[in-house]
C-alpha cells in the first residue's frame, strides 16, 4: 500500500469511528444562590476515552495525517499529563500504530493503566517541564512523529464548525430559556479549547464571553495579565507542574491565545478540589479536578452577572470522570500529605454556591469588555 493510500485508509477509519459516536450531553446544574442564572455542564466524560481530550486527539490525528506526518508502522509520541495520551492511544490503536506517552511521574496510575489498555507505552519523567523535549528526542530516535499537542491544539481543530465543541454547545442550547450563554467557562491545558470557543463566538457574532479558570500552579494567568498590559512574557516558567491534572502548565504554550479569552481567574487548588467534591455530590457521580476549577470560574462569572443585574445562562465543561483519581483527589491521605485544608475549602465553596462571595481571587479581563 502506498503512503497516500495508507493515509486515505487511516482517515476513513477515524471518520467512521466519529460516525459511530453520539454527541456529548449538556447537563443542567442548579446553583441555589443564583436562581436567575441557568448553568449547564458539557459532559465530555461520555466520549469513548472518557474526556474532553478525545476531541483534541481526533483532530490532532487528522491534522497529522493530512500533513503527511504519520507513516504506516511508525510510532506516535506525545507529551501529556494523561487524558490526551489516553485518547491518542485509542486512535493509534485504531490505525495500528505504536504509541508512546511521555508524562510526569506524578500522573495518576488510573490514567497510566488506561493508556496501557489501548496498547500504549508510558515514559515517565520527574520534571514536568521536560516532557516536550523528551518526546521530541524519543520520536527522533525511533523514527516516529511527535504529535505536540501544546503547539498544534489551536491549529488542528476547525473552529468555524464541523461539530466542534463550540458549535455543539450552541446547537444544544437552542431550546433553552437563555439560548445564547452570557459566559462559557473553560480551563486552559493546551489552550486549544479556549481558542476554539473564542474564535467561534466571534465568527458567529455571538455576544458570549469566554472565561478561563487557571489552576494554582500554572503560568497562563500571569501571561494573560501581561498580554493585557502589552508586556506578554512567553518565557514565564513555574517551578512545578499543576496538581490539577490536565490543566495548567509550568510554561507558556503556543496554543494559548490570550486575545481569544475575555477574562481569567486564578483558582487555588483547595477551592478547585472542594468545587469538584460539591459538583460530584450535586450530580451523584464523581468528576475530575479540572471540572472543579471550572465551577469556580462559573461562580466568578455568576457573581459578575449578578453585580451587573443580568440574568442568563453560563456553560462550562465537565472534563472527565473522577474514577481516574481514586488514589488522589478522592483519597483523604492525599490531602494531608500536601497540607490542603479540606474543611475550610468545602465551607467556602458551599457558601459561594449559596450566593456568598467567593474568597478573593486574582482576576483580569479584556479592556473594553467589562464583566
Amino acid at each position: 500500500m502506498s503512503q497516500r493510500d495508507w493515509v486515505a485508509s487511516a482517515i476513513r477509519k477515524i471518520e467512521a469511528d466519529f460516525n459511530r459516536s453520539a454527541d456529548t450531553h449538556l447537563i443542567p446544574l442548579a446553583l441555589p444562590g443564583y436562581p436567575e442564572i441557568a448553568v449547564y455542564l458539557k459532559d465530555e466524560s461520555s466520549h469513548p476515552t472518557g474526556s474532553l481530550k478525545h476531541r483534541l486527539a481526533r483532530s490532532l490525528f487528522l491534522y497529522a495525517l493530512a500533513n503527511g506526518w504519520l507513516r504506516e508502522g511508525a510510532p506516535v509520541v506525545e507529551a501529556s499529563s494523561g487524558s490526551t495520551a489516553v485518547s491518542e492511544a485509542y486512535f493509534a490503536r485504531l490505525l495500528g500504530l505504536p504509541f508512546i506517552a511521555v508524562m510526569p511521574a506524578s500522573t495518576s496510575p488510573e490514567k497510566i493503566a488506561a493508556i496501557a489498555f489501548y496498547g500504549g507505552q508510558c515514559h515517565l519523567v520527574d520534571d514536568p517541564g521536560a516532557i516536550n523535549a523528551t518526546s521530541a528526542q524519543l520520536a527522533c530516535e525511533r523514527g516516529g512523529h511527535f504529535m505536540d499537542q501544546f503547539t498544534y491544539a489551536e491549529r488542528a481543530t476547525d473552529w468555524r464548525a464541523n461539530n466542534n465543541i463550540a458549535e455543539s454547545i450552541f446547537k444544544q442550547m437552542a431550546q433553552e430559556p437563555h439560548p445564547t450563554p452570557e459566559w462559557i467557562v473553560c480551563s486552559p491545558g493546551t489552550g486549544g479549547t479556549s481558542a476554539t470557543l473564542g474564535r467561534y463566538v466571534r465568527y458567529r457574532q455571538h455576544p458570549t464571553r469566554i472565561l478561563c479558570a487557571d489552576p494554582e500552579h500554572s503560568v497562563f494567568f500571569d501571561y494573560y495579565r501581561g498580554a493585557l498590559d502589552g508586556c506578554a512574557d512567553a518565557s514565564l516558567l513555574h517551578h512545578c507542574g499543576s496538581r490539577i491534572e490536565g490543566i495548567g502548565r509550568p510554561r507558556v504554550e503556543p496554543s494559548f491565545i490570550p486575545a481569544c479569552v475575555d477574562a481569567m481567574v486564578k483558582v487555588p487548588d483547595a477551592l478547585s478540589l472542594a468545587a469538584m467534591r460539591w459538583t460530584s455530590a450535586a450530580l451523584g457521580r464523581r468528576v475530575g479536578g479540572s471540572t472543579g476549577t471550572n465551577l469556580i470560574g462559573v461562580l466568578a462569572a455568576a457573581q459578575r452577572m449578578r453585580k451587573a443585574g443580568r440574568a442568563g445562562s453560563i456553560v462550562s465543561i465537565l472534563c472527565d470522570a473522577g474514577d481516574r483519581y481514586a488514589h488522589s483527589y478522592y483519597a483523604e491521605d492525599w490531602y494531608g500529605a500536601r497540607g490542603i485544608d479540606v474543611v475550610q475549602a468545602d465551607a467556602a465553596v458551599a457558601a459561594a454556591v449559596a450566593g456568598a462571595p467567593l474568597p478573593e481571587l486574582p482576576q483580569s479581563c479584556q479592556e473594553g469588555r467589562p464583566g
